[in-house]
């Protein structure tokens, strides 16, 4: 008699490659929890912002005429707080590449695609906490989202946009392999964040300059979210101010599909 092979089915497959990228993200879980002062201040570090700016500059910003400029601040700290995100993932990619650890885990019998949903589930994992604590940060100092529905509408965009840049971060960490390099990308989050409506209305800036904010992936979140948290925002008339939601939902979307198959794509080539 001859045995027969048993196939596995993608249903199958499907569930052990979760199963090991679960695993994968224990692990990252299982470093946070020995090294607590990493995930404390990553919390710690965007409420010290938000703090800053409400208290320190509140007082010189101009916002929409009535508005409270905590109402009108939060919601734009919490895209800023998302797009923070990306270095974090961007160093512990590359940290771990440049230590081996990713090949390590390419020569195990694991699914391919495990490091990669791994990494993106602990850091997403981090960053709804990182959120949590934003929103109590709000909270706190006297912010209020108008309806609970309009909040969790919010904060699913918000978390939607941090997924899409995870995916950025991942791609990015894996092409430089060096934790040094991070610092230079790093650099960007400012730059890239206050081109964007979080803070200034592309209004007052130049044409050129202005269009660039509106069409920046992080206004559409921002505007979108203060849209629904009933917070006071800086309209416009553009086809882009007036669809902030829609968009606030196609960018993070875009993005994702651009750099997960980069991502993936650089994870097969890392030996070459």
């Amino acid at each position: 008699m001859t045995a027969v092979p048993v196939t596995e089915g993608p249903l199958r497959r499907l569930g052990l490659a979760l199963a090991d990228g679960w695993t994968v993200a224990r692990r990252d879980l299982i470093h946070w929890a020995n090294q607590p002062m990493t995930v404390v201040f990553g919390v710690l570090f965007p409420v010290m912002i938000t703090l800053a700016f409400g208290y320190l500059f509140g007082g010189a910003v101009d916002v929409p005429a009535g508005a409270d400029y905590f109402a009108f601040l939060m919601p734009g700290m919490y895209g800023m707080t998302m797009l923070f995100g990306l270095g974090s993932t961007m160093v512990a990619v590359a940290t771990d590449a440049s230590r081996g650890v990713t090949d390590r885990f390419r020569s195990l019998p694991m699914a391919p695609s495990a490091v990669l949903v791994g990494r993106a589930v602990a850091d997403l994992l981090h960053s709804v906490l990182v959120l949590a604590g934003m929103l109590a940060c709000g909270l706190a100092v006297g912010w209020r989202p108008a309806t609970l529905s309009g909040a969790l509408g919010a904060a699913g965009l918000l978390l939607l946009l941090r997924f899409a840049l995870l995916w950025a971060g991942i791609y990015l960490g894996l092409v430089t392999r060096d934790p040094g390099a991070v610092t230079a990308v790093q650099t960007l989050e400012f730059p890239i964040g206050f081109l964007s409506n979080a803070f200034v209305a592309p209004s007052t800036m130049p044409g050129w300059l202005g269009a660039v904010a509106e069409w920046n992936p992080l206004s559409s979140t921002v505007a979108a979210a203060r849209e629904l948290f009933g917070n006071p925002g800086w309209g416009g008339d553009s086809w882009i101010a007036r669809n902030a939601v829609p968009m606030a939902v196609v960018w993070p979307l875009v993005i994702t599909a651009v750099f997960f198959v980069l991502a993936v794509r650089r994870h097969q080539r890392l030996d070459r």
